[in-house]
């Protein structure tokens, strides 16, 4: 394990190169594009919560349909920089609400998106991947991807939450 002061270096070394700098500024940039293209789209979905940039770990914004925002839950649209991949979870508004939800989930017999094992050190109750290994020459067939995953999760959690708890 490098030390901190030989990772500094390293870091140094390939932000001078450029790529990495480029790479992160299109990934902040597509995001931002992507949170104010669905609320755009889903007006509905729009709320107060923050886009969090992260450490370079993960990335997310929030949503907020309105039947979920009824019982203090959201859903995050993700990115995982190490997993490079989209991913959409459903989370509550604090850690109370959230092992209410997956206790009621698990109870209620919920399949259709596996919920996480334990809440133990998780952010959410669903961790569910839209995209693995995103392509981004084509960003506007990305975002149709990521809505169109979004918009189905959705969907079918209200659908289900409806009939069941």
């Amino acid at each position: 394990m490098p030390t901190f002061n030989d990772s500094m270096k390293e870091y140094k070394k390939q932000l001078q190169l450029g790529v990495i700098n480029q790479a992160y500024r299109g990934l902040m940039d597509y995001l931002l594009s992507l949170r104010n293209t669905l609320t755009l789209r889903h007006p509905k979905y729009a709320g107060s919560g923050s886009f969090y940039f992260g450490y370079m770990d993960m990335t997310y914004f929030p949503l907020f349909p309105p039947m979920l925002k009824q019982r203090n839950l959201k859903i995050a649209i993700v990115f995982l920089h190490q997993e490079f991949r989209f991913e959409l979870w459903l989370a509550g508004t604090n850690k109370a609400v959230q092992k209410q939800t997956w206790q009621a989930l698990r109870a209620a017999g919920w399949e259709k998106y596996q919920l996480v094992e334990s809440l133990a050190g998780r952010d959410a109750v669903i961790e569910h991947i839209l995209v693995d290994d995103p392509d981004f020459s084509d960003l506007d067939a990305l975002t149709q991807r990521i809505e169109a995953g979004t918009v189905q999760i959705i969907h079918e959690i209200e659908d289900f939450l409806i009939h069941h708890a």
